[in-house]
């Protein structure tokens, strides 16, 4: 008896230290099996309670009395199938008749305490059917990404969302993308992780940094076209904008409309072509927007008018030419002058990190998503990395990028250096570099600075 009691205490004195040093190590441990219990066993009585229960049957009604049966309990929406994952559960409920999947969502809290999880979010399937995931910890408080990730073309991982699942930069269902993020608050990182993840990919990358260079010249070996100055980019810009034209006549050529030509192989953008004729897909990441936008002499005022006219061209039509973008910056408004709204139209896919006022808060989600721009505005400074990412759904998440620091993405951007396609409208704007840098390992980081 004595030896099982020590046993016994030595096992819930690791669960504790578990829990509070590597909570995933002991949601994998012990927490997903006790969490499974809790929800099997408190199922009935939870969905009770928090209203998510239908009457029954007015024909199971009638059985019992005329019987003289007990009177049937109230259904709850049918299990179909608990899924434990390495972040937590996720439950697939069939609705009874007269639910409605906002029903779920608005229990979403109730349910959190209800089943002692730390966060519970659900989403629609389709008609009848709604996925509830449940973690059972922090997931951006120390982010680790899966060591397996589902890759498809001009598709890469970037951040974890708070539900536990990867958040995708998907550059064929979201062409183009607004981040912003004020300073120290993580949206550098966000851009490595991005850059780390096209790197491998068969995909040119233009950049525009007019700090000088400062944030994406350390990674010049994998850039197929650099621009520091404002003059150079709106050099850069035109480029694009010719190469944009060249690659519209190129698919017009290869449409062949004709009556015996399938509907699957007219070509409409790039993807419809073959393998050999298709451009290489270009990726511009323009590191601080309102650079580009500000001016103090006239001189200046149309190099500006010239460069936001590029950049709402390229985001009009860039599309289908393959040409898609990532505009950052700390401060996104109105005051930056005309063409800066049309700008944000086009841009689908937002991303907003701690931001210093309502205004940027409300140009990133204002329009698509309300109820985000005071999440966005809530983000404490302490949580670097913490963003808040939506589109033109209105969907939102809570999302944080793993933290990779800039040598970890030089070391990546020399690895695929050879892979850098070179274009030969971009030929001007290649960035000169020396030879490759030695691949330095990094020290490891603590993620929760990320």
């Amino acid at each position: 008896m004595t030896a099982f009691t020590v046993a016994l205490v030595l096992v819930v004195a690791a669960a504790g230290l578990l829990r509070w040093r590597r909570p995933a190590w002991y949601w994998l441990a012990f927490g997903v099996t006790l969490a499974a219990l809790r929800v099997l066993v408190r199922y009935r009585s939870v969905m009770d309670a928090c209203g998510l229960t239908v009457p029954p049957a007015r024909w199971r009604l009638s059985l019992a009395r005329a019987t003289n049966r007990p009177i049937p309990e109230p259904r709850p929406p049918r299990v179909r199938r608990l899924r434990p994952t390495r972040t937590g559960l996720v439950l697939r409920l069939k609705l009874r008749p007269g639910q409605d999947a906002f029903d779920i969502a608005a229990a979403s809290d109730r349910l959190r305490h209800s089943f002692s999880m730390f966060g519970v979010t659900s989403r629609e399937v389709r008609s009848g059917v709604v996925e509830v995931r449940m973690t059972g910890y922090d997931v951006l408080k120390r982010v680790q990404m899966p060591a397996e990730t589902e890759t498809r073309p001009m598709r890469v991982p970037v951040a974890l969302r708070e539900d536990g699942s990867v958040h995708y930069r998907d550059y064929r269902a979201i062409p183009h993308a607004l981040t912003l993020g004020a300073t120290e608050s993580g949206k550098s990182v966000y851009q490595r992780n991005l850059v780390a993840g096209l790197a491998p990919l068969d995909v040119a990358l233009v950049g525009i940094d007019c700090k000088q260079g400062v944030e994406l010249f350390p990674l010049a070996r994998r850039f197929s076209a650099l621009a520091d100055s404002p003059d150079t980019a709106a050099e850069l810009l035109d480029a694009l904008v010719a190469r944009m034209a060249d690659v519209y006549r190129l698919i017009r050529t290869q449409q062949r409309i004709t009556v015996d030509v399938p509907d699957a192989e007219i070509a409409a953008d790039i993807w419809d072509l073959p393998d050999e004729l298709r451009p290489t897909p270009v990726v511009v990441l323009v590191d601080e927007v309102a650079e580009l936008a500000l001016y103090a002499t006239k001189e200046e005022e149309r190099r500006r008018d010239r460069i936001i006219t590029a950049l709402v061209r390229l985001a009009q039509l860039g599309r289908a030419a393959g040409i898609y973008l990532e505009i950052c910056g700390q401060r996104f408004g109105s005051e930056l002058g005309k063409g800066i709204t049309m700008l944000r139209a086009q841009l689908t896919g937002r991303t907003a990190h701690r931001l210093n006022d309502e205004t940027s808060a409300n140009m990133a989600f204002g329009d698509i998503a309300p109820d985000a721009v005071l999440a966005a505005i809530q983000i404490p400074a302490e949580l670097r990395g913490l963003a808040i990412a939506g589109d033109a759904s209105g969907g939102w998440h809570r999302i944080r990028a793993p933290h990779t620091s800039l040598r970890q993405a030089v070391n990546l951007c020399n690895r695929y250096a050879d892979s850098t396609p070179d274009l030969p409208e971009l030929a001007p704007f290649r960035p000169t570099t020396g030879t490759a840098t030695e691949l330095v390992p990094s020290a490891k980081a603590s993620p929760a600075t990320a």
